[in-house]
């Protein structure tokens, strides 16, 4: 397929944050569908290469990378018209990029304030303003990534469960009014893998087990079982906008 074509007829989805995790496999799934794939990443660029080489390996050209660090607003615009001068539409965005570590309230720091606000609400809300031209142009929709815990807190998180409840919040007050011409909807996981043990976000393995005891599904979820998700919302339901689809293995069912 020639350059022409495939910007006039190849949808495309930017993806934050995309170069590991779910991000990576969401990636993987989408770009299986046809869709080329914008990369975003802010310090992985090892990693978001080697995701491109691997996509690329099935369909040349048809993925390209971005480094941008989210939490500087007045860049978002311009990486929305890098993709676009790259790919010559969008028809999706993820927001996928997120810091996750505990703010415990007798340590937090107006510095954590502006990492896990910046990157879980501010980020995704003025990369969305910044997509919605481009976004109207294809009729196309926006995913957040939530977390269950924008519903129920985590302890120890005050700042990162708040984050996530105004993502959540974002959802809905986007799909309000960017409707009929954009979709708007969010995807909640619940234990999907465990953290990386990096002395911060990682979990014990007696932590890990209370965990799987309140899962009626009785195990941790697969970054697949979201990347699939996100799939069906991108692709397979041109009627939903406004909705959050928790995946959680039945967790937030428990009483």
């Amino acid at each position: 397929m020639n350059s022409l074509s495939e910007k006039q007829h190849v949808k495309v989805a930017l993806i934050t944050g995309a170069a590991g995790r779910i991000g990576a496999q969401t990636a993987r799934r989408l770009h299986e569908t046809g869709m080329n794939i914008a990369i975003h990443y802010r310090n992985s660029e090892e990693k978001a290469m080697a995701l491109k080489a691997e996509l690329e390996s099935t369909r040349p050209n048809s993925v390209a990378t971005f480094q941008c660090d989210l939490n500087v607003t007045a860049d978002l615009k311009g990486l929305v018209s890098e993709v676009e001068s790259r790919f010559g539409r969008l028809d999706v965005l993820i927001n996928n990029a997120s810091s996750f570590y505990p703010t415990p309230v007798d340590q937090m720091s107006e510095e954590h304030w502006h990492d896990l606000v910046g990157s879980n609400m501010k980020a995704p809300l003025f990369l969305s303003q910044a997509a919605i031209p481009l976004l109207k142009q294809t009729h196309g929709c926006i995913v957040n990534l939530i977390d269950i815990h924008g519903f129920r807190p985590l302890k120890n998180h005050t700042i990162y469960s708040m984050a996530k409840a105004a993502k959540a919040m974002m959802v809905k007050s986007l799909a309000r009014e960017l409707a009929p011409e954009i979709r708007v909807n969010g995807v909640a996981p619940g234990a999907i893998e465990w953290p990386d043990a990096d002395g911060q976000t990682g979990s014990s393995s007696e932590e890990q087990e209370k965990i799987l005891a309140r899962i009626p599904m009785q195990r941790k979820g697969e970054f697949d079982d979201i990347a699939k998700t996100i799939r069906f919302l991108v692709l397979d339901a041109p009627y939903i906008t406004g909705e959050i689809i928790t995946v959680d293995g039945g967790r937030t069912a428990q009483q």
